[in-house]
This record gives structure tokens, sequence and C-alpha cells, in this order.
């Protein structure tokens, strides 16, 4: 007996929700128990209709074949804001923000501008797998990681203009 599209799209649904990154359409059928690709390619078509005429906060994103549930741009302030609050502290997000704005870095220019406190936020970082680091002469070449990409929901394109955004607004904010 084939599974209702309903009954399919809540099942994607409640994984993508749980997930809480991206995951191929492959790995979806499987855990949705659907033998068709082409069933829960048709079912994630529909969510993200679905979604897209909800006033909604959230949105299905693909990208490179791979699915995921998100919260949409202009409520990211919020969680991004949460997550700042209650998993890094503010200094790691500082330094976190400075390699990714002038990523890929050497770790000694990071340490130039943070101080030697740094060097804990970026042994933090690495733990958490936000950044990489490689030997680059008597330094480490540090670099964004793609759970960092996935976890803070933004593509390698989008990071320049959104930090250059936000240091813009942050200059107004001290001005006034």
């Amino acid at each position: 007996m084939k599974m209702k599209i309903q009954e399919c799209k809540n099942k994607i649904e409640a994984i993508l929700f749980t997930i809480g990154r991206f995951i191929s359409v492959d790995e979806l059928a499987k855990l949705c128990g659907v033998g068709s690709i082409g069933y829960v390619k048709k079912a994630l078509l529909e969510l993200k209709e679905d979604y897209k005429n909800r006033d909604t906060s959230l949105e299905f994103v693909e990208e490179n074949n791979k699915w995921k549930l998100n919260i949409r741009n202009e409520y990211g302030y919020l969680t991004n804001q949460l997550v700042s609050d209650s998993e890094l502290e503010s200094p790691t997000m500082k330094t976190l923000a400075i390699i990714a704005y002038k990523q890929p870095v050497q770790q000694a220019e990071v340490i130039k501008v943070r101080g030697n406190s740094a060097y804990i936020h970026i042994k933090e970082l690495k733990e958490q797998n936000f950044i990489s680091a490689e030997r680059q002469g008597r330094t480490r070449l540090l670099k964004l990681t793609k759970t960092f990409y996935d976890y803070f929901n933004i593509s390698k394109n989008e990071m320049k203009p959104r930090l250059e955004e936000n240091i813009v607004k942050d200059s107004i904010k001290k001005m006034f």
C-alpha cells in the first residue's frame, strides 16, 4: 500500500525539523520508509510550496540536491542572537566573526587583533567544528567549515556582504 502524500510530507517535515541540517533525498526516502525517490521529491516540492504560501518564519531550502527546514532570512537575527547568547560567549563570537570575515586567515593575525585569549576561542571553535586549522609555517591557516555554514544558515557567497552590512549597522548604532 502506497503512503499518502500528506503522510510522507509530515514525515519529511518531522525529520527535517529534528535533524536541523541539509539531508539528501535518498536519506529522506530511507528515513521515511519510501522506496520511490521521485515520490519523496514530489512531497518536498509540495512542502516547499506549502511553506512559501504560509505566513510562517520557516521555509524549505534546497542546495546541491539536499534539503533543510530553515528559518527565513528576515527572522534569522532572532536565532543568531539566541545562539550567540547561549552557546558561544561574546568574545568567542567576535573571534569567529573575524575569522569569517577574513578567511582564510592566519591564526597569528587573529591573535594580533583579538589578543592571546583568542587561542582559547580558536580551540573552542575547532572543537565545535566551526573552523579548521591547517599548519602554515609557524602559524595555522584558519577556515570556516561546512558545519559553520549549515549552523548559521549562510552560504559562502553571502558571508562577506552580510558581515559588512552588520558592521555598518553597528557603526551607525554607535554614532547615535
